[in-house]
């Protein structure tokens, strides 16, 4: 099995035989002093190979752990957007890692492993055994190929009716029937350890309330108990502390509620869609203990990019490119016709094409859909071509668009707490033997 690092963290944490990412929390809350706040970890949502070349850019900055969190969409047997299969992420993961010189831990999760939390599941409209299966099936490719973190989140039934939501009961039942699956497969082949996340789906609903919330963790465990995953327990459990897609308000006081409960369990709480979050700093100050960051890294990419194209123009105006990359146009050619805007269309926007929509509602599903193109090869070559256009006049190309998104990804490596927490990780994990 092929790791994403050979860390002295990593090594210390099987030495302790622990689970990588349940051992980078340990270190953590062991290292904080009494009454301080306890580091939150970063997620970054691997979107194209752009964000993972900053991403190991940012944590090298950082001296800081570097957590990946792929969803099915992005990384799964069938390539997901991005072309890389869970086997193949690790190893290129691993191989820019150490191109970068970065020697820290790099910890690779899954996001999301739940029925119909991947397109392809809705398209095809799978019913819930194709998709519990699908999902299974993934799930143990994660886990072959050296993943981290699974995060099991079966919180969305497309067999209910329109509103209705699914009971709490089937929601354990289904996290129960996932894990189980994943632990019967390592124990049988004899693989370590592997730490799990959780809980709700944002978008589609799931924990709601407190209630439900504690009833979830108390039926998990007996679950668990039930089906002989004696110690498995999440170190994540995903909470709704009031930020999704389109809403950037953290709520402490739910936070901090959440937070509570879920230490009772021994888990700490992680917060998704945490894009441009205002005051990031709250995370740790709430005992927050992972977010994940994907979109606004994307946006970021795109935003440079653009920048760049635009340079190439004025560059083009003096004589000094003869073949324009058209990059913009290559990407919005790319953004319509892959057809993934249509799921973000607005209920007064059906039945209009993508030009008749407003100017401001094509630019944010072109920042927001990039991410699913960004390796159809037309614009792939225009990419390269842009940057040979500005390299050719002694200007950076794909350096600038790196350092652009690894300073939007140091922004909360520092609002979290993280910056230089290698060391004190690496001292505490010492400590365990």
């Amino acid at each position: 099995m092929l790791r994403t690092d050979d860390s002295a963290i990593r090594r210390l944490a099987a030495h302790a035989r622990t689970p990588l990412c349940d051992a980078l929390l340990h270190a953590l809350r062991r290292t904080t002093p009494a009454g301080a706040a306890v580091p939150t970890l970063l997620a970054v949502c691997p979107t194209s190979v752009a964000v993972v070349k900053a991403s190991l850019l940012a944590a090298q900055e950082a001296d800081a752990p570097l957590c990946f969190a792929a969803t099915l969409n992005q990384v799964d047997t069938d390539g997901g957007y991005t072309g890389w299969t869970p086997e193949r992420f690790v190893a290129l993961v691993r191989e820019l890692g150490e191109e970068a010189g970065y020697a820290g831990p790099i910890v690779v999760g899954l996001d999301h492993g739940g029925p119909w939390l991947k397109d392809l599941h809705n398209r095809e409209k799978w019913p819930l055994d194709r998709a519990m299966q699908g999902v299974k099936d993934s799930l143990l490719a994660c886990l072959e190929a050296g993943y981290d973190l699974l995060h099991v989140d079966p919180t969305v039934d497309r067999g209910l009716p329109s509103g209705e939501g699914m009971p709490i009961q089937t929601v354990v039942a289904r996290t129960v029937e996932l894990i189980s699956h994943v632990e019967t497969h390592r124990r049988a082949r004899d693989l370590p350890p592997v730490s799990y996340e959780v809980g709700t789906e944002e978008v589609h609903g799931g924990l709601a309330d407190l209630a439900t919330f504690d009833t979830f963790l108390d039926g998990l465990r007996q679950g668990l108990l039930a089906c002989g995953c004696n110690g498995v327990w999440p170190c994540f459990v995903v909470g709704k502390v009031g930020t999704d897609l389109h809403t950037t308000t953290f709520d402490s006081v739910v936070a901090r509620n959440l937070v509570a409960r879920a230490a009772r369990c021994g888990s700490v709480i992680k917060g998704h869609y945490t894009d441009y979050v205002s005051h990031p700093e709250s995370y740790p100050q709430c005992g927050i203990g992972g977010a994940n960051v994907g979109p606004e890294f994307t946006e970021f990419e795109y935003a440079a990019l653009e920048a760049l194209a635009r340079r190439e123009a004025e560059l083009g105006a003096a004589g000094k490119v003869p073949v324009p990359s058209g990059i913009m146009e290559a990407l919005r050619e790319a953004v319509v016709a892959g057809g993934r805007w249509e799921k973000w269309r607005q209920p007064e926007e059906a039945g209009l094409r993508f030009h008749q929509l407003s100017p401001q509602r094509q630019g944010w599903l072109m920042r927001t859909g990039c991410r699913y193109v960004w390796t159809v090869p037309e614009l792939a070559a225009a990419r390269q071509q842009l940057y040979a256009n500005l390299g050719a006049a002694g200007e950076e190309g794909e350096a600038s668009v790196l350092r652009a998104v690894a300073d939007s990804m140091l922004h909360y490596y520092r609002a979290f707490g993280l910056m230089g927490s290698n060391e004190r990780i690496a001292v505490a994990l010492a400590g365990f033997r």
